[in-house]
């Protein structure tokens, strides 16, 4: 589960039914990465890119006229040269219509999940680190140390291979208004001081929500990862807090396994797209 992932979020178009299209002017609001579609003096819709630190560049649409979409996604593609992304809620039929107009095709799945963080019912009050084992605060963690065991857990992530942060943008990350010293844990090999996995449960408006568990393939079943969302949503039962939520990739059987043993249920999902450039 990638942090605080991008999300595209997006007016759905009005329906293509009886829709005349209309010659449409894109250009670039330098120096932002930001694409706007006119018909004449009318804003038909804007799209917006950001290189996330996996190398992939995402677009985030705002259109009000589905004619808008393929305008703005070929201006972008031909200006980055690259293969671009987008990310629907999976019910968002309009605007997934407007994006397969635009040249986009599906590339993976995302399931949201209500994880309860009660530990009666999750079956993790007895759960304790491994022997050798202990737990800190993120916030106590060295910052650089921290950032390559991001980078390490991540590639073993579906949608996040090849993820490096720069290290500016990770401690922004980890000094932002969601991160929880409390509820962002991380587990430490006694006898050598390295990182072995992490836990990091942002504090949202919405709510708790599960942004990123994993731990290094040399300390993978040994209860590790139970460990540190067992004393993650001990914090958040102790708030009055009764569940977290997060999104898993249909094809991550080891998380998926992780949180349905949990007593975790779905309650929607996303679907990545991707528009490919054409090779030369």
């Amino acid at each position: 589960m990638p942090g605080v992932p991008a999300r595209a979020w997006i007016t759905a178009p009005a329906s293509f039914t009886g829709m005349v299209a209309a010659a449409l002017v894109v250009s670039r609001m330098r120096p932002a990465l930001v694409w706007r579609a006119l018909d004449g003096d009318v804003v038909a819709g804007e799209v917006s890119a950001r290189l996330r630190p996996d190398n992939r560049w995402f677009l985030y649409f705002d259109t009000w006229r589905a004619d808008a979409w393929p305008p703005l996604a070929g201006a972008v593609a031909r200006e980055l040269g690259r293969d671009l992304y987008v990310v629907l809620e999976d019910a968002e039929y309009d605007a997934l219509d407007a994006c397969t107009a635009a040249g986009f095709a599906e590339n993976r799945r995302e399931s949201y999940y209500r994880i309860p963080a009660d530990p009666a019912v999750t079956g993790l009050a007895a759960a304790v680190p491994p022997a050798g084992l202990g737990i800190v605060s993120a916030a106590d963690a060295d910052i650089a140390r921290l950032r390559l065991l991001d980078d390490a857990v991540r590639q073993d992530i579906p949608g996040c291979e090849g993820w490096r942060w720069d290290a500016e943008e990770f401690r922004a990350e980890m000094s932002g208004r969601f991160f929880d010293p409390a509820t962002c844990l991380v587990a430490v090999d006694l006898a050598s001081g390295e990182y072995a996995g992490l836990v990091r449960i942002w504090r949202t408006r919405a709510g708790p929500r599960l942004g990123l568990i994993a731990t290094l393939a040399p300390h993978r079943r040994r209860g590790v990862a139970r460990t540190l969302l067992a004393q993650a949503c001990a914090v958040l039962v102790a708030r009055g807090d009764t569940s977290v939520t997060g999104e898993v990739d249909d094809t991550n059987v080891a998380a998926l396994s992780l949180l349905t043993g949990l007593g975790a249920r779905r309650y929607g999902g996303n679907v990545e797209l991707i528009k490919r450039q054409p090779g030369p």
